[in-house]
């Protein structure tokens, strides 16, 4: 995969860390989208991977988390319910949209897709929707459970296997599904709207899409996922499904300008113009592309970071990269390291005065060691660089 899977977390309405995993494409992404997981699942499902990473090679960036109770996030499943479920995306989206950007896409699995439906409305900036596999009520999960109901009802929980694994259903899991209407939200949608489904789907059978279907204002579109199982269980299915879905999107997605890649230059660093672009321009280091750019107060249409910014996150990153090589030299129990860069006051925002560099640490260091690696950090070659002055020659190609 050309990109990246950076592991994350964010806290739900209730206070519980909720585990995550983005998938970020090399460069500035498409487009932002929301993945939530099938009844009992995890973000690491094959569907959940497969869908994510197919969308990240296409340039959409996918953030795809574990319910509350499930997976690596925190919180009890017992105490979950399909509202809170549609309270996890949210808080899902507003991590999105203070971390990095708002989600443009939201994408939900089964009964994830049924909250995403619901949980679209309270997310301004999504463009589409798309639901694989999705119940048309959130009560079809019931049908699951259907042995133990009157046991639910009777004692006010019972104890469950589902795909295996163990589970209990609390009776306000149950009440909360009945005061849900799945195509009420539906019809109020005012989103464009693409069903996935498998006519074959043997835990939620292809009626469901078809009430969807005819439930949804235009415009909406439907693609069969033909000999697909309900959890996409082949890869194959699932880079499909995520494909289809990419093309669709594109319809509904904002337009960027194409990016011109630089030439690979190797043994230094590259930029070329972008044709259509009046400040970005396309960059290779050593052969790895970015694209830097002015924000709008300088004429730019911020595609990324600014000269300066690169500058500073050089520093950063060899700062890190040169005690992280240190500690590993001493052997010392040096856990992680993260830089913080920060400009002082200048008249020139773009001529920086004085640069503050934080060092924070972890590990078991004691106080000797810690001073020993902020000396470190300032012996770095950026630092040396930018402190000690180095002369650079121009000419004209």
């Amino acid at each position: 995969m050309d990109g990246e899977t950076r592991k994350t977390e964010f806290t739900s309405v209730s206070g519980e860390k909720l585990a995550a995993a983005l998938e970020l494409p090399r460069g500035r992404p498409r487009a932002y989208a929301l993945f939530a997981h099938c009844f009992t699942c995890s973000k690491d499902i094959k569907a959940a991977r497969e869908i994510a990473r197919t969308l990240c090679a296409s340039g959409i960036a996918v953030l795809r988390f574990d319910f509350t109770g499930l997976g690596g996030s925190e919180g009890d499943f017992a105490n979950t319910n399909f509202s809170s479920n549609v309270d996890d995306l949210v808080s899902a989206a507003d991590f999105l949209r203070d971390e990095f950007d708002a989600p443009a896409l939201l994408i939900g699995h089964s009964l994830g897709g049924a909250a995403a439906i619901v949980a679209a409305a309270q997310m301004p900036e999504i463009k589409g929707v798309v639901v694989i596999g999705a119940p048309a009520q959130a009560d079809h999960v019931v049908m699951q459970i259907s042995e133990r109901h009157e046991e639910i009802k009777r004692q006010g929980f019972a104890h469950v296997s589902l795909a295996g694994r163990p589970f209990t259903i609390k009776s306000q899991f149950l009440e909360d599904l009945s005061g849900q209407n799945v195509l009420n939200a539906v019809a109020a949608l005012k989103k464009p709207l693409l069903v996935m489904h498998a006519p074959h789907d043997q835990t939620v059978g292809i009626d469901n899409a078809t009430k969807i279907f005819a439930a949804a204002k235009h415009p909406k579109s439907f693609i069969s996922l033909d000999t697909a199982d309900h959890l996409l269980s082949k890869a194959g299915d699932a880079r499909y499904a995520a494909s289809v879905l990419a093309a669709w999107a594109e319809r509904y997605l904002d337009e960027v300008p194409a990016v011109v890649r630089a030439p690979d230059f190797k043994g230094g660093a590259a930029a070329q113009s972008i044709d259509g672009e009046p400040l970005a321009v396309a960059l290779s280091i050593d052969g790895y592309a970015m694209v830097s750019d002015g924000g709008p107060e300088d004429g730019g249409n911020g595609l990324g970071p600014n000269p300066t910014r690169i500058a500073e996150a050089a520093l950063a990153a060899c700062a890190a990269i040169t005690v992280r090589m240190y500690a590993r030299r001493k052997k010392w129990d040096l856990a992680s390291v993260d830089v913080r860069i920060k400009r002082g006051g200048s008249a020139d925002a773009h001529r920086p005065r004085l640069l503050e560099k934080e060092l924070r640490v972890s590990g078991d260091l004691d106080a000797a060691q810690r001073a020993r690696l902020l000396e470190i950090a300032d012996k770095c070659p950026v630092h040396r660089m930018l402190t000690e002055g180095v002369e650079v020659q121009s000419r004209l190609a």
